[in-house]
């Protein structure tokens, strides 16, 4: 049985402490985090957090109604799927000797992953795709033998409907 997850866009201040505060309400309300990725996005002033969150562990009205009490939290987003693109970063190294290399540099290119680096028993490979996407790769790779490996967790944004220009956040103040 697979684990149904809500993926959350949240536009926050740039400001110090605030993944602390975000991830301290995850904690206090037991809401369990299956993967967080935060970065200052194209304004200085503001970062994106993608949290993917456990349905189960986490109601969605509950969680985005808290997200909104925390006073540097702009801005709040449920990407479902479909609705949004979605990739996760993968860097693994993987056994690969004179006899495997050819195998391994194979699944690579199926994959479009990157050779980043290159021993005389392993290599090491840089993926983004769907989570789906990397996990095929990483079932397809453990046979050869994965030595590290370690994935960022998803970013996701919303799709851009057909026949529009995204808008962008000129309309927040400066002082937010």
């Amino acid at each position: 049985m697979s684990v149904t997850h809500h993926i959350l866009s949240v536009l926050v201040e740039n400001k110090p402490a605030v993944l602390t505060r975000v991830t301290s309400l995850f904690s206090r309300r037991g809401f369990n985090i299956f993967s967080l990725a935060v970065s200052p996005t194209d304004d200085e002033r503001f970062s994106r957090m993608t949290i993917v969150v456990d349905a189960e562990s986490a109601p969605l009205e509950q969680v985005t109604r808290q997200l909104d009490k925390l006073i540097n939290v702009v801005d709040i987003k449920e990407l479902s799927e479909g609705q949004c693109v979605e990739r996760e970063l993968m860097l693994t190294t993987v056994r690969a000797d004179v006899a495997s290399r050819g195998q391994v540099t194979e699944l690579a290119a199926i994959f479009e992953a990157k050779i980043l680096d290159v021993g005389t028993d392993a290599l090491t490979l840089m993926c983004a795709g769907t989570p789906d996407q990397l996990d095929a790769m990483e079932d397809l790779l453990r046979p050869f033998g994965i030595t590290d490996l370690q994935r960022t967790g998803r970013i996701a944004l919303p799709r851009i409907p057909r026949g529009s220009v995204p808008v962008r956040l000129a309309a927040v103040p400066e002082s937010a």
